[in-house]
């Protein structure tokens, strides 16, 4: 059963990564469900993974208002995809460069914190690097539609990579991986 759902939970991710630039309204849900299912896994009678309610009432909560924010927006913008290729390999590329904080101590909270801020980052950089392609430049900085575009979709696509990230620090910590 343990690989049942650790094998459901990956696809939920995939899923929630896939579905990012066509509804990005639903993929915080799909990776929500992967993450809760990682939290059923165990292993000799005992957890897997120390997911605890806290960590699950907490990200459903985050979940649920990025959900009905993304809802809020009107039709035109949920229905965009431009950037969202950018913004998801810059929030991929953070959360990697925020998994390396593990280098630096091995404080579980730091490590969450500097995996939580190096996707937030590569989200912006990745979307301000898209602003600097010809097709991006009608949502440059100067355009005044830069920070409701990058709210807009940035929003699902932070809570989608964070959820994985979520389950990465914790074996990083589970582990003790010094190298990564």
């Amino acid at each position: 059963m343990t690989i049942l759902l650790i094998i459901l939970s990956g696809l939920f991710f995939l899923a929630g990564v896939l579905t990012l630039p066509s509804r990005p309204f639903i993929s915080p849900a799909l990776s929500y469900i992967g993450l809760l299912g990682l939290s059923f896994a165990q292993q000799g009678g005992y957890a897997l993974l120390p997911i605890n309610g806290v960590i699950l009432t907490g990200w459903l909560c985050m979940t649920v208002v990025v959900m009905l924010a993304t809802m809020m927006q009107p039709v035109a913008v949920r229905r965009q995809s431009r950037g969202m290729g950018y913004m998801i390999g810059g929030a991929f590329a953070g959360l990697a460069v925020g998994l390396l904080g593990f280098t630096v101590s091995s404080s579980l909270s730091l490590l969450y914190g500097m995996m939580i801020v190096g996707v937030a980052a590569g989200i912006f950089l990745g979307f301000l690097l898209y602003t600097k392609t010809p097709e991006g430049s009608p949502v440059g900085i100067t355009s005044g539609f830069f920070f409701k575009y990058l709210l807009a979709k940035g929003f699902p696509t932070a809570i989608t990579v964070m959820q994985i990230g979520v389950v990465l620090v914790i074996l990083v910590a589970l582990h003790n991986v010094r190298v990564i």
